[in-house]
């Protein structure tokens, strides 16, 4: 396969390359985004990088969309997604005096404002007004659409394209493609043999990972625990999917485990007793602390230090300069964890939306795991880059927090069963008098604006590069995907599908 890969990945790039120098702009834009969502569009990234680049500066006419607002959407989403600043004024001209766009029923011209208005930033209007218009028209049109089509336009108006997951949408979208009348025969035999490449890597990977978590639990008392190993590499994927990062997957995967077992112990299962002493433990960083510990918590602890100090040595090896910071962000993870403990035993529920996220957004633990991302990603990420990322810049607080509130939200009514840190849900009943329906509405409202955070911090960025911003982004992609409907992480049947279809079945 891989053979065959780099044939045609040849054979793609000279595709990519004839499409640039021509002056169909349609042409290009749509095989640009026909590769980002078949998931192979970073095999070009310099190739597609200059063709946007040179749709974004050109001025002599021939990238000109004029009347077609297809073409406009288009261009616009393509370029905002690449972090290029493009103006939303470009859609004014489209719409008539009652606000309404001129697309008539032309399903695919919605579907593609649909998507790019959703790159919006703050203040917005015109971009706020198409969203509106354009899910209405699209939901009226439902009705007299072939099934394949009323299935895609279903699939968008749940989750626009610019938050679909890549490994989730490539899967997908090679079965769409594959029935296009305008498919170009190379691009989908690449696209299905750089699937099933990565699919057996993924498959090498869940092996090591699952040897190393069966020796993790021979030794530990994990009764209170999820056990969720494929989840979560199936999660890491979604952030750090490219073959070349491998070994982020890997790690990644070892570090959200250790995490999702904080998460468990400290939320549902520790005593206040037992949540002090593990924490101080933690904090030593020692294996003589185990004598401190509880007998069932201390393998617990020994594997984490193992793990992690583990991890730490690897990075060494691949002489990267951020190997130290592993062991901190662990400690920071329990700590932040911890911290909720005490609202927990007092049954605190605080009375602003606000105050809550101050403390959830951190315990949410996605900061930290964006900053290992990185991490792992070696040289491309710098000192400053990991520096800005714990200070919680605003694309980071917005992963945070579409993670923490979307997850508030499928979970709220399966905590209350039981004795549970107060949730987002129950503080904006409390801070508005809202019934749960409102509240969901409202802090649905609340995750708009994070994602409009990224977005604009996406084009504000100068210092540092798309390959880790993206990787915050699909940070929140994955929070999204998974907690759409259901808690998917502790209820991961709904996964089944989409799993199989990852690591199991070729495209």
């Amino acid at each position: 396969m891989e053979e065959k890969a780099r044939a045609k990945e040849e054979e793609v790039r000279r595709i990519v390359l004839a499409a640039a120098a021509s002056p169909d702009l349609a042409a290009k834009l749509e095989l640009v985004d026909a590769l980002q969502r078949l998931g192979v569009a970073y095999r070009f990234d310099k190739e597609i990088g200059d063709l946007l680049l040179a749709v974004h500066g050109d001025a002599s006419g021939s990238n000109d969309d004029g009347d077609d607002l297809y073409l406009t959407s288009l261009r616009f989403y393509l370029l905002r997604k690449h972090g290029f600043h493009a103006t939303s004024d470009v859609f004014g001209k489209f719409r008539d005096e009652e606000g309404n766009f001129e697309t008539g029923d032309d399903v695919k011209c919605l579907l593609m404002l649909f998507d790019a208005a959703h790159l919006r930033v703050h203040g917005e209007e015109v971009l706020d007004s198409a969203i509106a218009f354009a899910r209405s028209r699209l939901q009226s049109l439902m009705r007299s659409l072939e099934p394949e089509m009323a299935e895609e336009v279903r699939y968008t108006l749940e989750t626009p394209s610019f938050r679909r997951v890549q490994r989730v949408e490539a899967r997908r979208f090679v079965a769409v493609y594959e029935k296009k009348a305008t498919r170009d025969e190379a691009v989908l035999e690449f696209a299905k043999l750089d699937y099933n490449i990565l699919q057996t890597i993924y498959c090498d990977e869940l092996k090591a990972l699952t040897i190393w978590w069966k020796n993790f639990r021979s030794v530990t008392d994990l009764g209170f625990a999820r056990d969720r190993i494929v989840e979560i590499h199936f999660w890491m994927a979604g952030v750090c999917y490219e073959p070349y990062y491998s070994y982020s997957r890997i790690m990644l995967t070892k570090l959200v485990m250790i995490a999702s077992l904080f998460d468990d112990f400290y939320d549902n299962y520790s005593t206040t007793e037992e949540s002090n002493v593990f924490t101080a433990a933690l904090q030593r960083w020692d294996e003589q602390a185990t004598e401190q510990l509880p007998v069932y918590l201390r393998e617990f602890y020994l594997n984490i230090l193992s793990t992690s100090n583990e991890i730490g040595k690897d990075l060494k090896l691949q002489n990267n300069k951020h190997a130290e910071l592993v062991k901190e962000l662990v400690i920071d993870l329990a700590k932040n964890y911890h911290a909720e403990v005490k609202w927990r035993d007092e049954h605190y529920v605080p009375t602003k939306v606000e105050e809550h996220l101050q403390l959830s957004v951190p315990s949410s633990g996605f900061m930290q795991i964006t900053t290992l991302a990185l991490i792992s990603m070696g040289d491309v990420a710098t000192n400053e880059a990991i520096k800005w990322t714990r200070t919680y810049p605003k694309i980071v607080r917005g992963a945070c927090v579409v993670g923490r509130i979307m997850n508030d939200i499928v979970s709220h009514e399966r905590e209350q069963t039981s004795d549970h840190v107060g949730s987002t849900v129950q503080t904006c009943m409390k801070e508005y008098g809202f019934t749960v329906a409102q509240a969901n509405k409202k802090l649905g409202e609340i995750v708009e604006e994070a994602w409009m955070d990224m977005v604009e911090e996406s084009l504000d960025q100068k210092q540092h590069p798309m390959a880790i911003l993206e990787k915050m982004v699909n940070l929140a992609r994955t929070m999204d995907f998974i907690n759409k409907n259901e808690d998917a992480y502790t209820l991961p049947h709904s996964l089944k599908d989409i799993m199989t279809s990852l690591y199991l079945n070729f495209a």
